[in-house]
């Protein structure tokens, strides 16, 4: 269903009286598209405290595919705050000083990432400074407006956040703000090697992927933007949806694998299907039985923890302990912010969500040191899709506008950020849960 009120605030009288009024403001957000790719503008530097990257030096830039300026011309398109030296709370004075003269010129729907460095346990002072970005960017995610988003990469190391970045600024994170993400090593083998041929509009060539859940809605998109990227798509979905599964795997150029995913054989199904092994796996089959529980019987209780938890932790189970997985495979879950925050009427849905969160804490160290297979999630919050669409309109508007883009996602943008988190680069991105909710204000 189209937001009627995004469209009517891009217009002039719509301007006016919602300042007026003091009504929210949404900007019209800049996705991807072949046509414009990327953000138009420069990309421009800054440095807070004495940098643990040295990215003043043009050199460590490259090294970082990293195309930043110190002296932007124009409106820059991007602010990328180096905070890694920030160990006090006197240096905390220079984030203030490098990004209070700048946040007001850069564009709209731009970007501002701020580099930080992992919390230093034995410095309660570096600790304190550190986390004290996380207060500092969440906050200017919910002020800095015009579409524009704020987001803290955590570096543990550097040279593995080369996708990340790429990712964040650029159209693909158009609604992702507020997040924080960690970036840390990954195995040697299974770190593609810095000179390896790598094209970074199609990261995903040569690589099978397997979404569940994927005949329609996000898992539609998601399936549509890996092959966008060069996957061998898998569509996989339920027998009683093998048709709209097949038309969706025929437009992409790949296979349809009709299956329930509940099945107790579902693993061993899948990894029959696949002889050659599997690099991505994406758990997106989900589904919701809302009521609250004093009137939820027991069966709409385990038929959404069926689908939405059990599936996944036995089919994932499966196909690590078969080799399905290869080494340099990726997991990528779907979580909620309902998992996270919690929603009347869905204790459910918020439990089997809550524990992809668990999922993915504890299986992700162990599936990178025994597998070499990454384990994330992301948590989706307001999207427009047909089942939100029959949501009653205040509620509908209530949830578009609670958050920092004062409007709803799409599913391209879960897709977005679950190909970034497929990409052979993302190799250092392990155990994050990612919300892709435009900052909302639930469990903010």
């Amino acid at each position: 269903m189209a937001d009627r009120y995004l469209s009517f605030t891009g217009t002039a009288p719509g301007r006016f009286l919602t300042r007026r009024l003091g009504l929210p403001q949404p900007a019209a957000l800049h996705r991807w598209s072949p046509e414009r790719p990327s953000l138009k503008g420069d990309r421009l530097l800054l440095t807070a405290g004495k940098s643990d990257l040295g990215l003043t030096d043009a050199d460590a830039r490259t090294a970082l595919g990293l195309d930043l300026t110190t002296a932007p011309s124009g409106k820059p398109a991007a602010a990328v705050l180096d905070a890694t030296g920030v160990r006090d709370v006197e240096t905390l004075a220079e984030v203030h000083a490098a990004l209070h003269p700048v946040v007001r010129s850069v564009a709209e729907s731009g970007r501002v990432v701020v580099l930080g460095a992992p919390l230093d346990p034995a410095d309660h002072h570096q600790a304190a400074a550190q986390q004290a970005l996380e207060g500092f960017t969440r906050s200017l995610g919910k002020e800095i407006g015009r579409g524009r988003t704020v987001n803290l990469l955590r570096l543990t190391d550097a040279h593995a956040a080369e996708s990340t970045l790429r990712f964040l600024l650029s159209p693909k994170s158009a609604y992702l703000s507020g997040q924080v993400i960690e970036v840390g090593s990954a195995p040697a083998d299974v770190t593609a090697p810095r000179d390896a041929p790598h094209d970074p509009d199609r990261p995903l060539t040569g690589r099978t992927a397997l979404v569940t859940g994927a005949a329609r809605g996000i898992g539609e998109a998601v399936a549509e933007t890996l092959a966008r990227d060069g996957a061998r798509v898998v569509v996989l979905d339920v027998p009683q949806a093998e048709q709209d599964a097949r038309r969706v795997a025929d437009r992409l150029g790949g296979t349809a694998l009709a299956l329930d995913i509940t099945a107790p054989d579902a693993g061993a199904r899948i990894a029959a299907a696949l002889p050659d092994g599997l690099d991505v796996l994406v758990h997106n089959a989900g589904i919701t039985r809302d009521r609250r529980l004093v009137n939820m019987p027991a069966e709409r209780w385990s038929s959404v923890l069926d689908v939405n938890l059990t599936s996944v932790l036995r089919t994932t189970d499966a196909l690590l302990e078969s080799g399905t997985l290869k080494r340099g495979g990726r997991i990528v879950a779907t979580a909620s912010i309902a998992g996270l925050a919690g929603n009347a009427g869905q204790t459910n849905y918020g439990a089997s969500k809550a524990g992809i969160v668990g999922l993915v804490r504890a299986l992700a160290p162990r599936a990178l040191a025994e597998h070499g297979v990454t384990v994330n999630a992301v948590a989706p919050g307001f999207v427009e899709t047909r089942m939100t669409a029959a949501i009653p309109l205040f509620i509908r508007e209530a949830g578009r506008r609670m958050n920092s883009l004062a409007q709803g996602g799409l599913p391209i943008d879960v897709a977005e950020t679950t190909a970034w988190l497929a990409d052979p680069g993302s190799s250092g991105v392990n155990g994050q849960v990612v919300r892709v909710c435009g900052q909302s204000l639930l469990g903010a």
